[in-house]
């Protein structure tokens, strides 16, 4: 088990532990907005950053498709179907025109994740329970992830675990620490894996930097 430490504020340090896994290629980061996120208007600088031919580091491929699905396939999880990686539904809302602003947190989130082909996370951080781990989901764990109360079988997923139980993946992130009009500070996590040497480092890198030009105090843990 190795682990990272995060902040409960901008001094005090708790520790984010992360299981053994073979694969995994975790970034996580802290961000602090200027405002609440209900009181920031869009970012300009974003909003056409999710079109396919948008000027981006990255351009995700179907080798990279693959390999997000073989580190999520460890633990036992089939990501197919409803269950495929975020990055995967991103792809498919934005060619059917259903991808739009949300917030800034969420937004550059999805354009991050469109572009590089990892799945991201981003939870409020100030809605999460200390301690915070992350690893895999037992058989038979499931969460709410929608404000319909739709729930996703989570067994044999990564995720992320804080005092109550699991609260984010790669797939669907819990609907119980999601950011909302009040969120001001927020946990990213980047599932990367170690088939893509140093892309996850890369992408995590870039994402910093669009929040940073929203004037927004970003915290590697």
């Amino acid at each position: 088990m190795s682990m990272v430490h995060i902040g409960t504020d901008w001094k005090q340090m708790e520790k984010l532990e992360v299981d053994g896994h073979p694969l995994l290629d975790l970034q996580a980061f802290v961000t602090e907005f200027p405002h609440p996120l209900g009181e920031i208007p869009p970012a300009g600088g974003l909003l056409g950053l999710p079109e396919p031919d948008a000027a981006s580091p990255f351009t995700a491929t179907d080798d990279d498709r693959l390999a997000v699905r073989d580190l999520l396939r460890h633990g036992g999880f089939k990501p197919t179907g409803r269950s495929k990686p975020a990055s995967e539904y991103l792809l498919k809302a934005r060619s059917e025109g259903k991808l739009g602003s949300i917030n800034l947190a969420v937004d550059a989130c999805n354009v991050v994740s469109l572009h590089s082909g990892l799945p991201v996370s981003v939870v409020d951080l100030d809605l999460v329970q200390l301690s915070l781990r992350v690893g895999i989901a037992a058989p038979g764990k499931s969460y709410v992830f929608n404000q319909s109360g739709q729930s996703i079988d989570i067994g044999g997923l990564l995720c992320l675990f804080d005092a109550i139980g699991p609260c984010a993946n790669a797939v669907k992130d819990s609907q119980r620490t999601k950011t909302s009009n009040g969120t001001q500070r927020t946990l990213s996590l980047i599932w990367g894996t170690h088939s893509l040497p140093g892309r996850c480092q890369q992408v995590a890198e870039w994402y910093q930097q669009l929040l940073r030009e929203c004037d927004c105090v970003v915290r590697n843990v």
